[in-house]
């Protein structure tokens, strides 16, 4: 638990970061607060300025647009997570990925763990990272454990691409982006993965590109 000067200085932050409204600046690789473990939430913004904090992560990650936004990632260390996924993609895609709706949901404190030895390899990218995506493989299912934004104990096993927005955020949590874990020859802009390598699975781009998938 942090000092009483501390959790005020924290609070002030948040009170100024979101009292304009609207989305907020989402923080680019190279900022220390993005390489620093998140301390966890404790109560320091109470009831009143948490549910604001958590509005302007679900605002900023809708305008970005993106599938999850962690609270490092608006330059606030805190145990703080948003997710939500319409999954409005082929049905292709949506079979060869898992990738099924996810309603809104907000993680405190959250901590994964791998549930089976099952890997999966897909593109992936960070709104923290723009412009870049790259293959990074990952257990197929874990089991998330924290609460919710109202203490609510989560405990339950997450499969699929909401598996892999689970374990993206709380990496985010733990200082870790997803290049950490990436493929490095698999790493492509943007326009790249659009053009060439947009297929279901990432097997076309591992064979040009030269790189192995589980």
């Amino acid at each position: 638990m942090g000092t009483p000067m501390h959790r005020a200085s924290l609070a002030e932050r948040v009170e100024a970061l979101v009292g304009a409204g609207g989305p907020v600046p989402i923080v680019a690789a190279g900022d220390p607060v993005l390489r620093r473990p998140a301390e966890p939430y404790d109560g320091q913004l109470g009831p009143d300025l948490l549910a604001r904090f958590v509005e302007a992560l679900r605002v900023t990650m809708h305008a970005a647009p993106g599938v999850g936004l962690a609270a490092p990632q608006v330059g606030v260390g805190l145990r703080i997570a948003v997710i939500e996924d319409p999954a409005t993609v082929p049905d292709e895609v949506r079979t060869a990925r898992g990738r099924v709706p996810v309603p809104f949901r907000v993680l405190v404190n959250p901590v994964y763990e791998p549930v089976g030895g099952a890997r999966a390899a897909f593109y992936e990218g960070c709104l923290s990272v723009p412009g870049w995506q790259a293959v990074v493989a990952r257990p197929a299912s874990v089991r998330l454990t924290g609460v919710d934004e109202r203490g609510r104990p989560l405990d339950e096993v997450v499969t699929g691409w909401p598996a892999r927005i689970v374990q993206h955020e709380t990496d985010h949590l733990d200082g870790t982006l997803y290049v950490d874990r990436a493929e490095p020859r698999s790493l492509a802009s943007n326009q790249a993965v659009a053009e060439r390598w947009a297929q279901p699975t990432p097997g076309r781009a591992a064979a040009a590109l030269g790189f192995d998938l589980p």
